[in-house]
């Protein structure tokens, strides 16, 4: 965001009033409400161009592998914006990391994401009220266990009578190879022709 010279006189006389206060004229206070509506409409227009990025990104995203180049040049401008890659993101440039450019910008990717995930678990960390430093390895407290009370379903199945099972696989005899496997019987010789004829 850049200043015209007027507007950065105007901020400069707001600057020198807020570390000497003093009273102020009607048209420095007219002057500091027009910089103050100048920098909201900077801010509101910083966030369209934003999301007309991201919908961009987004639909390069999906038609790749062919839009590669535009894609590359989009996911650098919304870095440089300040936009947190995503899990879409990552996958993407994984499936094309045999291109240079996809792989470099893979790991400028992955080291961002990181940071972001170290960030989140940071504030999580000090809203629950943890004093302990969050290191990227670092466990999640044990979440509370939920315990079954008495009664409801699993006591009515307590008073069903148990049908009958079958043995437990335990409870069985193992057989043995020769039932498993019986022995092949060798096949009877035809008997000698000379009593084949008697017969």
């Amino acid at each position: 965001m850049a200043f015209s010279a007027d507007e950065l006189r105007v901020l400069r006389g707001a600057l020198a009033i807020a570390l000497h206060p003093a009273p102020l004229q009607d048209e420095d206070v007219q002057d500091c409400l027009r910089l103050a509506e100048s920098v909201d409409e900077a801010v509101r227009e910083a966030g369209r161009l934003r999301a007309f990025l991201l919908d961009d990104l987004a639909r390069y995203r999906e038609a790749l592998p062919g839009s590669l180049a535009g894609y590359l040049g989009l996911l650098r401008d919304a870095l440089t914006a300040g936009y947190d890659p995503g899990v879409d993101d990552l996958a993407a440039l994984r499936a094309l990391r045999a291109n240079p450019a996809a792989a470099e910008l893979l790991a400028r990717c992955q080291i961002l994401a990181e940071r972001s995930v170290r960030a989140r678990l940071a504030r999580v960390s000090q809203a629950t009220g943890s004093t302990a430093p969050v290191t990227a390895g670092a466990a999640l407290p044990p979440r509370a266990r939920l315990l079954a009370l008495p009664g409801g379903r699993a006591a009515a199945d307590e008073k069903k009578p148990n049908p009958p099972s079958g043995p437990a696989p335990g409870d069985r005899p193992v057989p043995k190879p020769s039932e498993v496997f019986p022995p092949r019987r060798r096949p009877v010789p035809p008997p000698p022709p000379e009593e084949r004829v008697a017969g």
